[in-house]
């Protein structure tokens, strides 16, 4: 198929075709300002500090001549909006987690997190060091972007929910909040799937129009006070292993930065990745013995339910095989998660395990 065809026959294509004059970044005496919107709500923990984290470093890389003007979701674009925003040129950049946008390309999800698919670390080998960015690269260009990863929560918990989850037949009727083929993945098991922005989801929990919700791990979701509500969190979760986080450009806009400005935006990204990362885990640990200590009763989901998680996942991820990309894309990750993923377990796998039991 060829793609960039097919979009300009649609609503998404018309409208960046229509936008041939996109929204030019401000200038002043050689100074360019560049607009982010973002899908976080300002000051959410941990994914808005991705997306400021990356755009102070553009500024200060360029030393000013690149300023980054971050709007959180709602100022100027809804949080699940940013994608066409940017495509049409409304905005500069947007930083986000890209699986919201599987609904423009299911191979998007790859490019945040698959269910029963990559670890952090294992997103890294693949994007750096095996097709990642290219294929990144690839499904930009289809939609006028220029994406690069900056952001990465770690392994993501299973979640906070209103009663234990002994058996699959729990998740029948309950309403959950999950984004992503994920959320399908337990659409298949009977939930009734919602996808809210971060910053609409305490409310929601609070209020009752959802029975549950998975967030972010432990620091993120007590910052966001999910323990107030519900005292059952189920700490591992199979949607999320490795969340990445995507800062993504314009294509035009970034085409016309000179190759050190871009070279930094590209730089920025990866800096933001790794800061982000280590922000998560750094605080991941003591926020679970905080939330344990207010009472909270952490689980894990009994084997019965990881086995039902995988059989739905499988079949979420195979319903897009028909996809082109997709499946290229899909193959691409399983390949190089079985490469690596045998000496991590093998050598810091069994590390942590004698490391834990000797040293206690």
């Amino acid at each position: 198929m060829d793609r960039r065809s097919f979009l300009k026959t649609t609503a998404l294509g018309g409208s960046a075709a229509a936008a041939t004059t996109l929204a030019a970044p401000a200038y002043a005496q050689g100074k360019r300002t560049l607009t982010m919107v973002t899908s976080w709500g300002r000051g959410l923990a941990g994914v808005f500090d991705a997306a400021q984290y990356a755009a102070d470093t553009i500024t200060a890389m360029s030393g000013g001549d690149l300023t980054v003007e971050i709007k959180a979701a709602g100022e100027l674009v809804g949080a699940f909006e940013v994608f066409d925003a940017v495509t049409a040129g409304q905005a500069d950049m947007y930083h986000a987690a890209d699986y919201y946008f599987t609904g423009q390309h299911p191979a998007y999800q790859y490019f945040t997190a698959a269910p029963f698919g990559m670890t952090a670390q294992e997103m890294m080998n693949w994007y750096h060091h095996g097709d990642g960015m290219a294929l990144h690269d690839e499904l930009g260009e289809i939609f006028g972007l220029k994406s690069f990863l900056a952001g990465n929560t770690g392994a993501q918990a299973g979640g906070w929910y209103r009663k234990e989850i002994n058996g699959p037949e729990d998740f029948q009727g309950l309403k959950f909040r999950m984004p992503g083929m994920g959320g399908q993945a337990l659409g298949k098991m009977g939930a009734s799937v919602q996808n809210l922005p971060g910053s609409e989801v305490y409310q929601a929990l609070a209020s009752g129009a959802i029975d549950g919700t998975e967030w972010i791990g432990p620091w993120a979701d007590e910052k966001a006070g999910f323990q107030e509500i519900t005292k059952f969190y189920y700490t591992a979760g199979f949607h999320e292993p490795g969340a990445a986080l995507t800062l993504a450009t314009n294509r035009e806009v970034y085409d016309s930065l000179s190759p050190a400005h871009q070279k930094i935006i590209e730089t920025a990204a990866a800096a933001a990745h790794q800061w982000n990362l280590a922000q998560f885990l750094n605080n991941n640990g003591a926020a679970l013995q905080r939330l344990q200590a207010g009472g909270v009763k952490v689980l894990e989901f009994p084997d019965s339910v990881w086995d039902a998680m995988g059989v739905a996942a499988k079949e979420t991820l195979d319903g897009y095989m028909d996809d082109e990309i997709f499946a290229r894309v899909r193959a691409s990750v399983e390949e190089s998660m079985a490469a690596s993923s045998g000496w991590i377990v093998k050598s810091e796998g069994a590390y942590r395990a004698q490391r834990d039991r000797v040293m206690g």
